[in-house]
């Protein structure tokens, strides 16, 4: 005689197999946050509308990031997870420029003008260049951050490429005539 398995098991799996599935579709469908984000942050850049206050966002959280990594570095009570906090913040760093220099793409394929945020991001990418190599250099336990710091650094100069070939590619502003 075959055995056949209870009524209630398989009533079981046909209601909450469905279940189950609904729940992996939403979960799939919602887009994966930045995990170097925090959720307000996120919130933020979910909330803004155009690609240019994408940008100026990316670099305000970057300067955050980079202020906080000065911080850390120059602290001098001892934490027992220093090197994991700087490396953190670094890679931090590193996400939202990435992320902004991807608005430049984005902007450039909706044609929209974001001269104007171009020239911000330069200023600041420069400026951040500038400190990073400071830290590259002769920073307090440079060993613990160098490889990190060294991405970092080259995530900068990428993003700088990216802005000197949109600032070419950047058409004028439509000129408007007396008739």
């Amino acid at each position: 005689m075959r055995y056949s398995p209870p009524l209630a098991i398989i009533l079981a799996t046909f209601t909450f197999l469905p279940l189950v599935c609904a729940c992996a579709s939403f979960a799939a469908s919602q887009p994966p946050q930045k995990d170097y984000l925090t959720d307000s942050e996120a919130d933020k850049i979910r909330d803004a509308d155009t690609p240019a206050e994408r940008i100026k966002l990316y670099m305000s959280f970057a300067d955050d990031r980079l202020k906080k990594f000065d911080y850390e570095v120059n602290r001098t009570a001892p934490e027992r997870r220093r090197d994991e906090i700087l490396n953190s913040l670094l890679n931090g760093f590193s996400g939202c420029i990435d992320d902004a220099a991807d608005q430049i793409d984005v902007a450039q394929e909706k044609q929209l003008d974001i001269r104007g945020e171009l020239k911000t991001m330069k200023k600041k990418d420069e400026d951040f260049l500038g400190a990073l190599q400071k830290y590259d250099k002769a920073g307090p336990d440079l060993d613990a951050y160098k490889d990190t710091i060294e991405d970092a650094i080259a995530g900068i100069q990428d993003a700088l490429t990216d802005i000197g070939d949109a600032e070419k590619e950047a058409t004028p502003g439509p000129v408007r005539r007396k008739p």
